[in-house]
């Protein structure tokens, strides 16, 4: 699954993204070495400058000299490649002993991963931040290790509201709505961008069926895809958005998030759900910005806010080649406050520990990522702890746009969602 949490999609045109680093010479399927602990991480980078190899050639150096009895062999791969490799290395029998990437539940549920009490100290399983253990943990167990996070946030061009007399952020659909229209009016390109095409459409999707008290589940932890409130959701964004050309000249399902993210840099849209680093990109262009909360649907009100969509990326310690004691001491390594807090402000994400919140390195978070943090301790996350997520969330990215089509009805199209999540469901 291609899910993103940093800004841009990671080809296989990088430099260096199938080679191994720290000077080790195998493929990453020689997993059993003696004296090498392998991890397979994603690369977070969208060109050599913004690779991940530098940070994690440090990491092997560092690690390796902390640890002169293990050598650290980090292999990168594209967000596009790393969920089927990873698998198929597994099932060949040549896991990774760490990967790190976007999905876990189908491993745990395989009882192919060691609990992170096995690895590391109370101290430090006690110090993620409590959404993300909540959504690392099946069960009780905690198997995915949260490694960076985001959460999102109502962004809005300032110089666009301005120009369109609008003086204060949205807090309602109703004040979206008319918002959308005074911005339209001035003609601006998109009034509001709704990217709902199949890069990211789940991320969109339930920002907006959390505000209107739905979800992707109920709170027993079963998915209510084809909810009253997800159907009501959706007719509303048909009819009150996307109708009457508030959504800009781009069918929502044609619109990807990283389309929609450009425009915004170019200064064509006025409002749009974007994360930490969208802000700093926007700001380094010249682009006045400030961020608010989602409107709430006008049935809920404005007192007490839906929770915000938190997404994270996961370290995940294989059980395949036996090197428990190698993996902890990776992991308790990896997790101090300066290694997570370099690798979360390199990519202008989240760490995960309350530690490194706290105290990342250079001082702080700024002002801009302190907004996104105290969203994500009381966000919503993906259900990423039931292993058929992988399946339900691509049926969602691939059909969730066709609900605001012209032609497209949401009732049908969510009942035909939930009756595909069923039956994923049923298979695992």
């Amino acid at each position: 699954m291609r899910r993103r949490i940093s800004g841009t999609t990671a080809t296989t045109a990088v430099l260096g993204l199938l080679m191994p680093l720290a000077g080790c010479g195998g493929s990453g399927d020689d997993a059993g070495d003696s004296g090498t602990l392998h991890l397979v991480a994603a690369e977070y980078g969208d060109s050599p400058a913004t690779s991940s190899k530098p940070y994690w050639e440090k990491m092997a150096a560092d690690f390796n000299e902390a640890n002169p009895g293990i050598k650290l062999d980090v292999k990168l791969l594209p967000w596009a490649d790393i969920d089927r490799e990873v698998s198929r290395m597994v099932k060949a029998g040549k896991a990774p002993d760490v990967a790190l990437m976007g999905s876990y539940s189908d491993f745990a549920a395989q009882g192919e991963l060691y609990p992170a009490d096995e690895l590391l100290s109370v101290t430090a399983e006690a110090n993620f931040l409590q959404p993300l253990a909540d959504a690392g943990s099946v069960g009780n167990t905690l198997y995915g290790l949260p490694f960076v996070a985001s959460s999102r946030l109502l962004f809005y061009n300032e110089a666009l509201f301005a120009k369109a007399g609008i003086k204060d952020p949205p807090k309602t659909w109703s004040d979206l709505k008319a918002d959308a229209k005074a911005l339209k009016d001035k003609g601006v390109k998109y009034p509001y961008a709704l990217p709902l095409g199949p890069e990211e459409a789940h991320a969109e999707a339930l920002i907006w069926e959390l505000s209107n008290g739905g979800g992707y589940a109920d709170s027993s932890g079963n998915y209510s895809l084809a909810s009253e409130q997800n159907i009501d959701t959706w007719d509303w964004v048909k009819k009150e958005m996307v109708a009457p050309g508030f959504t800009g000249p781009t069918p929502p399902s044609q619109l990807n998030r990283a389309d929609a993210f450009a425009a915004f840099l170019r200064g064509e849209v006025g409002m749009v759900n974007g994360y930490p680093s969208l802000a700093h990109e926007a700001r380094a262009k010249g682009i006045g910005v400030q961020t608010t909360s989602m409107p709430v649907s006008d049935n809920l009100g404005t007192g007490v806010p839906p929770p915000t969509v938190g997404v994270a990326d996961w370290m995940m310690a294989f059980k395949q080649n036996g090197k428990r004691a190698e993996i902890g001491k990776f992991l308790e390594f990896i997790y101090q406050d300066k290694n997570l807090s370099d690798f979360a402000g390199r990519y202008h994400l989240l760490p995960s520990t309350v530690t490194a919140s706290r105290t990342p390195a250079g001082g702080g978070l700024d002002k801009n990522d302190t907004q996104f943090l105290n969203a994500l301790r009381g966000a919503q996350l993906y259900p990423v702890n039931d292993p058929s997520w992988l399946t339900v969330s691509d049926t969602i990215k691939r059909n969730i746009g066709r609900a605001v089509e012209p032609t497209g009805s949401p009732k049908g199209v969510l009942e035909d969602i939930a009756g595909q999540a069923a039956q994923a469901a049923r298979k695992h």
